[in-house]
């Protein structure tokens, strides 16, 4: 089978070529700007290839509810020309094959699940931490969507004793976004995350908020495994010192040895690494075909 699959970032789109055991065959890169600029890149990709169907991961917030007037729409992002824009429309118009559409974590969270850290569970949580924060939720086999669709990146967060950081993200501010992506990291240390060293006080400042989010998403939705992606999480130093902040945070509540003494095979980082939003792009392909 040949499946048609797009990563779509604020940065970039990833456009790829899969098939039903998730291997990715084809894949270009397309710098994401005005949306028919962009969309034009990409249709054009797809008219020269023979798939059965295309999934679309998508940054949001988007409009995921099939009853809707405005579902396969871009809301309220503040890219230029994205906000409120029919971009499923857009597609299906150039193609009359099935759509898959969710947003970009999701995706990368049904990834995981169909072949990556979580195949053969029926739950996990999949964040993000990058660009923005974002968190995909994957519960008893399905995708979960609900009023819209989770935005774990912007839960509140209790500030670090040591952090006077006003936060980053222009609606709530010192949210976890506002605090952990990586535009927040360089705000506050005038360096890229990525020029910091590994032993820098702003990764256990890092690992306080994320691991923060993860007790609270283990504590409300009890998955079985916690997948943290996005580049951020290529500081290999970051994962343990995360695992230290849950397991304190929790303090024994969760009785369950995968958070007691097995906290480094259930909080991991993504077996797909950075193909998760790719591979469930596939994914979300491959259920269009079935639904």
């Amino acid at each position: 089978m040949r499946i048609g699959a797009v990563e779509a970032g604020g940065t970039k789109f990833v456009c790829g070529i899969g098939n039903e055991h998730g291997e990715i065959e084809k894949r270009i890169s397309i710098p994401t700007g005005e949306p028919e600029e962009t969309l034009a890149h990409v249709i054009a990709f797809f008219k020269e290839e023979d798939v059965e169907a295309i999934g679309i991961g998508t940054f949001g917030p988007i409009n995921i509810d099939k009853q809707s007037e405005h579902y396969g729409y871009v809301t309220t992002t503040p890219k230029p020309g994205w906000s409120n824009y029919h971009f499923l429309g857009k597609m299906k118009q150039s193609f009359s094959i099935p759509f898959g559409w969710d947003t970009d974590v999701n995706a990368a969270a049904l990834g995981e699940a169909t072949w990556g850290a979580a195949k053969g569970l029926d739950s996990c949580v999949y964040y993000t931490i990058g660009t923005g924060v974002g968190v995909g939720i994957y519960a008893e086999g399905h995708l979960v969507h609900g009023l819209v669709h989770p935005e774990g990146g912007h839960v509140l967060t209790r500030r670090h004793p040591e952090d006077s950081f006003e936060g980053a993200c222009p609606y709530h501010g010192d949210c976890l976004e506002g605090m952990a992506a990586g535009p927040a990291l360089e705000k506050r240390w005038k360096v890229k995350g990525s020029e910091l060293a590994a032993d820098h006080p702003a990764w256990a400042i890092e690992a306080f908020y994320i691991g923060q989010a993860v007790a609270s998403s283990i504590l409300l939705l009890s998955p079985k495994k916690v997948i943290l992606g996005g580049g951020v999480m290529h500081q290999k130093q970051l994962l343990p010192l995360i695992h230290a902040e849950v397991q304190k945070n929790l303090n024994g509540y969760v009785s369950a040895e995968a958070v007691l003494s097995k906290i480094d095979q259930y909080i991991v980082t993504p077996d797909l690494g950075d193909n998760a939003g790719l591979c469930g792009a596939v994914a979300l392909g491959l259920r269009a075909m079935q639904a």
